[in-house]
Formats: C-alpha cells, sequence, structure tokens
C-alpha cells in the first residue's frame, strides 16, 4: 500500500464502473484527485460530465476540477455503450444533478495546466485514463512539454486476450484505435511508464449483490448508497448476483499495485483490420529466438500489461473504501 497521497487525475467517459472508480479515487486517503476530465464514450460527452459533476458532489468532493473535452472520436464514428450503462450514462438511478458547475477550460487545457503544475511542484501525476484515449492524444501530442508532471500512466483498456466491443477489441480502445495508437506512442517517445489494465482483469473484482445491499443500506444519498446502488443496477440489467467494479480497478492499481501481475511486453494498436480493428496487439513471444522472419520486428511501444489480478482483494479495497473503513482490517 502507498503510504502518502499519489497524486492522480482521472481521464473518463462515466459510464457506470467509471463512477464506481470516481468514488474511490475522490474518498481513498491514498490519493490526492487533482482533477477529471471528461470525453465521450460510454454516454455522449455533456452526459459524461453531467454524471461526473454529480458522483464527485456525492463523495463531498465540489473542490476537484471538472472539464469537458473531445466529444468524438478523432476519425472514428461515434459509439456509445447505454445499452450497458443506461439511458443517461449512469445506470438511470434518477438522482438530481449536481449544483457545480464544469471548469471553463477544455479538458486538454486542464490536464496541461494540472501536469504543469505537478511538475513545477515536484509532484508528478498519476494519469488514470478509463475511457477512450482521445483527451490524452490530444493532450501528448499537443503539449509534450507536460511529460515531466507525468509520473506514469495507467490506463483502463486493451486485452492480451479476447475484446468486447468485438471478438478482437476492447471498447475503450474500439471507440477511438487512432488515438490510443498516438497516445501510446506518445507516452512511449516521452519515456512515460505505462500500465495496461485491460480486459484479461477487468471482469474479476466482482461485488456480490450482499455487499451492494449493505453498501445501500448506509443511505443518506451519499457514495456508498450510490456505489451499492451502481452494482444493483449492473446486476438487474444482465440477471446477475454479483458484478464487476471495472474501472475501479485501475484506481486500485495505484493504491494497491501488489493485487496485480503485469509482465512488461510490446503491443500495437491494429488499425487497418477489417476483423481486428481497436485490438491491442500485445506480443507474448520469447524474443530471444531467432524471429527473423517477421517482418515487423518488435513493437516499440512496451507496457506493463495486467495479466493476474486478486479480484477479491481489490473488491474489499473499494468496499472499505466507500463504507469509510481504509485501515481498520
Amino acid at each position: 500500500m502507498t503510504t502518502q497521497p499519489t497524486p492522480i487525475v482521472l481521464d473518463v467517459d462515466t459510464g457506470v464502473d467509471d463512477a464506481c472508480a470516481l468514488l474511490l479515487a475522490a474518498l481513498h486517503p491514498a490519493l490526492d484527485l487533482r482533477a477529471v476530465s471528461c470525453v465521450g464514450g460510454n454516454a455522449p460527452v455533456d452526459d459524461v460530465v453531467r454524471n461526473t459533476l454529480r458522483v464527485l458532489e456525492t463523495a463531498g468532493r465540489t473542490d476537484v476540477p471538472v472539464a469537458r473535452g473531445a466529444e468524438r472520436p478523432l476519425l472514428a464514428t461515434p459509439v456509445d455503450a447505454r445499452h450497458v450503462h443506461g439511458d443517461d450514462g449512469m445506470g438511470d438511478l434518477g438522482w438530481p444533478p449536481a449544483r457545480a458547475a464544469a471548469d471553463p477550460r477544455h479538458a486538454v487545457e486542464l490536464l496541461r495546466d494540472v501536469c504543469r503544475e505537478a511538475a513545477a511542484e515536484g509532484r508528478p501525476v498519476t494519469l488514470v485514463p478509463l475511457a477512450p484515449l482521445t483527451n490524452i492524444a490530444l493532450l501528448l501530442r499537443t503539449h509534450p512539454d507536460v511529460a515531466p508532471g507525468i509520473a506514469e500512466i495507467v490506463f483502463m483498456g486493451g486485452a492480451a486476450a479476447a475484446g468486447n466491443a468485438t471478438a478482437s477489441a476492447e471498447f475503450n480502445v474500439f471507440h477511438d484505435p487512432e488515438a490510443a495508437a498516438i497516445a501510446l506512442d506518445a507516452a512511449a517517445d516521452l519515456g512515460i511508464p505505462l500500465t495496461m489494465y485491460g480486459l484479461d482483469v477487468f471482469y474479476q473484482p466482482v461485488v456480490p449483490a450482499e455487499l451492494a445491499d449493505e453498501l445501500v443500506a448506509v443511505g443518506g444519498r451519499g457514495p456508498a448508497e450510490l456505489g451499492g446502488s451502481l452494482i444493483r443496477f449492473q446486476n438487474a440489467r444482465f440477471n446477475r448476483s454479483a458484478s464487476t467494479m471495472g474501472d475501479a480497478g485501475a484506481v486500485c492499481v495505484v493504491i494497491d499495485r501488489g493485487g496485480i501481475h503485469t509482465e512488461p511486453l510490446p503491443l500495437r494498436v491494429e488499425l487497418a483490420g477489417h476483423w481486428s480493428r481497436g485490438r491491442t496487439i500485445v506480443d507474448r513471444r520469447d524474443w530471444s529466438g531467432d524471429l527473423a522472419h517477421d517482418p515487423h520486428g518488435e513493437a516499440p511501444v512496451r507496457v506493463d500489461v495486467a495479466l493476474e489480478v486478486d479480484g477479491a482483494r481489490y473488491t474489499r479495497l473499494w468496499v472499505d473504501t466507500l463504507l469509510g473503513r481504509v485501515g481498520e482490517r
């Protein structure tokens, strides 16, 4: 576990599981949430901003600036995932809108300013994108001087094995594969370490119905009730007895990296394949052998890919945080 608060910035497309991640980042004492940038993905970007402000107000964190970013992919046709997240993008819970307003800056400007300030302070932020990487691609290519202000990027996206948006591609990368390729290439160019929390581990930290009920029972329209209600929504929508906390697992990585096993592996994003567009091609071959017949060679981007996770450990971390029990166990 970390011993000092880690400066952290989230990039989101809130989203049921983004909301779970926001609650954790806003409440856990090991994290110093500096800002949240929004991008179109699970829902249209204006819905994302509204949902994000709602979550942060519920968590008592109206001090955290929230900015509207890219409303569509760089090249691809926009899609959303309201069939998963509800018509409003956050479980159709009917909670009232937040009183707070978004920051007037564009998300890329907010990210730029926060990273520059972090560099000046000598406390670089951990950037945690939980959404299509459109804002991050724009940031790193437009303002490469922010690199000293970024300690690492821990992103939810991609997969070493199967996809979910298609048989090959995970949704965040599928939504804007050009942005994913640009963002990862730019991070490698700028020397920013990368960790991929992808579908290989995404579904394993699950919250059982009884724990969701315990959270909801806290009441008061607070973070525990919201988190439990989001899990209940997923259970009802997909007829399950337990549901993933999804993107919150990537935030758990920042708090407790011992909960995952990663391997540094070469990675490319497929941009042209008819069946495989948006696939993260994770190269798990043994490069000590003779692979000279491969015309592509080794990918220039190397990422710490999460391949195993202690799901129960991360679930407990999330639930304890929402119940205010961190440090009791």
